[in-house]
């Protein structure tokens, strides 16, 4: 048997079982690394899958059936009113003047700078605001919100008026009624004897009945003094004024409008001057504090059809007025706006002569307009739209020719005949030379003194407006209207093409029925080229275009068709052709072309007034 040693053989055996030990440790350590690394290299990368589609319904969406104006532009609802200071008075107390000079028409005092574009305007407003106006809506109670028709009959129609004005003005007693989806926005209360079917147009519902509604407006009264004034207003069927929530003057038609009698004028002077076809209800006197405003309500209407109006006037108190033909005074028109030149027009169109001024009272807005250098307010707005043409009168035709030679010649150009040009010396001497000896300025002489032949063509196409019925049938009868469409052609007649551009223009007119003014209906402009010979035919079509036949107060009023003038100007301005319905029309071209459309011009083609409305008293 071996024997054991004490203490060297276990220290001899010690390092050899520990570094044993180690190796398999280090062993189990690697193979676990190698495990781990292993595992997370090779790990499959999860990948994305999509889930499957899935189909939705598709909604067939309804195309909205509100109207909505292409010129219409939302205007902002803030009114202002004004106080006159007595420094002042003199200027209120102006009377009207019968004619318009480039002062009215040019400059008023205006307190914007960004300048509103009042095209389409009307005597209810236009579509854009000015800031300092009231905003109307028109409320059709023959019909339901939807449109549809709704359980109504006159005194029905009494008994929501009477409600609706002596409940504090109630929205929600309007809602279950039609509304028109267009706002109009005013500086006046000035509606004169219009057809009442014009309120549908113009609130963008040409087919709704004309009867049963309302035209309510909304606004401030503000001024920056204090002031003390009353209105004084005219309304066919009915109007009535709310100012602070109390109201302060109301005119209606007697026989129908009984259910109006809670508010009563005592002034002696009630019901004795006329405006338009009504006599004057005058209103409570109202004391309007500097800078602080007053919210304001103004409802007027019809209840049959036929004609309708709804005027406003001003007394400040203290101020005496010049006297109308009646004997009554000549106030001033509310408003919180200078009128421009297109608002007055279109008012006196409607309007008798010398019951009312629309250029003198106060102007109800917060400030005073100051005398700026700039433009105005009305200056811009009232800007007549001219079209520019550069026409040269070309009084010599002897120039100086240059030859591809290098020689040069003065003569008049006489005409180009297959290919040669024909030419006048000073002394008369004809010369022809090959079109191709000349310069390249010279041939483009040539070519525009060498038109092409053209045909001038203008039709129309018309077609009868029929209105929706009315309750009542006056002596005045229902308005009718005509709806035109108007064309211009213009064929090139000659086979040789012509490079250069051409403008064409057509100018539609029309007349008055009661008065010797005429109106120019359209016009239209276009530059067109005819590189084709005689294949080449360019047309030009223009807007409708609505013409009126009505009678007010036992006159006959409207417009009717009186011709039209076709004109084509070269490039530089020379007139290559013209076609008219009546020679004077291209005799005075030039002022025609100063004409805005839609307004009338006197027997010289300047712009003028229409023949205003008579009235014997």
């Amino acid at each position: 048997m071996k024997r054991v040693r004490n203490g060297k053989g276990v220290t001899k055996g010690a390092p050899s079982g520990l570094v044993i030990s180690l190796i398999i440790h280090a062993a189990a350590f690697m193979l676990a690394g190698l495990l781990v690394v292993f595992n997370v290299v090779n790990k499959e990368e999860k990948k994305f899958v999509p889930p499957k589609p899935v189909e939705r319904p598709k909604m067939k969406l309804k195309k909205p059936k509100v109207k909505v104006k292409k010129n219409a532009k939302p205007k902002s609802s803030n009114r202002i009113v004004t106080k006159v200071t007595k420094a002042n008075m003199p200027d209120i107390q102006l009377p009207e003047m019968s004619g318009m000079g480039d002062g009215l028409a040019g400059g008023v005092g205006g307190g914007f700078d960004l300048v509103p574009d009042l095209s389409g305007i009307s005597v209810f407003g236009s579509g854009q605001s000015i800031g300092n106006d009231f905003e109307g809506r028109c409320y059709f109670l023959k019909y339901d919100r939807k449109g549809g028709n709704a359980v109504m009959d006159s005194d029905k129609f009494m008994f929501l008026l009477r409600k609706f004005c002596t409940k504090n003005w109630p929205e929600s007693l309007l809602s279950g009624y039609y509304r028109s989806p267009d706002k109009l926005y005013t500086a006046s209360i000035m509606v004169p004897l219009v057809p009442s079917s014009m309120a549908a147009d113009v609130f963008g519902q040409p087919e709704m009945e004309s009867y049963w509604f309302f035209a309510k407006y909304k606004g401030q009264l503000v001024y920056p003094e204090d002031i003390r004034f009353r209105f004084w207003g005219a309304g066919d069927a009915f109007l009535v004024v709310n100012v602070a929530g109390k109201n302060v003057l109301i005119n209606g038609v007697r026989k129908r409008l009984e259910v109006l009698d809670f508010w009563q004028s005592t002034d002696p002077d009630n019901d004795k001057y006329f405006l338009g076809n009504k006599p004057m209800r005058i209103g409570d006197w109202i004391d309007l504090k500097a800078g602080e405003p007053l919210d304001m309500q103004v409802l007027f209407g019809e209840y049959a059809g036929g004609t309708m109006c709804g005027m406003l006037l001003v007394e400040v108190d203290g101020v005496e007025y010049p006297r109308t033909r009646q004997g009554g005074p000549m106030l001033p028109a509310f408003k919180t706006e200078e009128f421009t030149r297109d608002q007055i027009e279109e008012i006196r169109k409607y309007l008798p002569e010398g019951e009312c001024s629309l250029t003198n009272g106060p102007v109800f807005r917060d400030y005073f307009a100051s005398n700026r250098s700039g433009k105005s307010l009305r200056e811009a707005a009232s800007k007549e739209p001219v079209v520019e043409t550069d026409r040269r009168v070309v009084e010599n035709k002897m120039r100086v020719w240059s030859l591809t030679s290098g020689k040069t010649l003065e003569a008049e150009f006489v005409a180009l005949i297959g290919g040669k040009v024909s030419l006048k010396t000073l002394k008369g001497k004809q010369i022809k030379l090959e079109e191709r000896l000349f310069s390249d300025a010279d041939q483009t002489y040539i070519e525009l003194e060498n038109p092409p032949q053209l045909s001038l063509n203008f039709s129309k196409t018309s077609k009868h407006r029929l209105y929706p019925d009315i309750l009542w049938v006056s002596d005045d009868g229902i308005p009718s209207a005509l709806l035109y469409n108007f064309k211009a052609t213009i064929s090139q007649t000659s086979s040789r093409g012509y490079p250069h551009e051409l403008t064409a223009e057509y100018f539609a007119i029309a007349a008055e029925i009661d008065g010797d003014k005429r109106i120019l209906l359209d016009y239209q402009k276009k530059p067109f080229h005819l590189p084709d010979g005689s294949r080449s035919v360019v047309e030009m079509t223009g807007n409708t275009v609505e013409l009126e036949d009505y009678f007010v107060l036992g006159f006959h009023r409207g417009e009717k068709y009186k011709g039209f003038l076709i004109v084509v100007t070269d490039s530089r301005g020379e007139v290559v052709a013209y076609k008219a319905s009546s020679e004077n029309l291209f005799e005075n071209l030039e002022n025609l072309r100063k004409v805005p459309v839609g307004k009338y011009f006197d027997e010289h083609f300047n712009r003028c007034q229409a023949t205003r409305l008579k009235r014997n008293y």
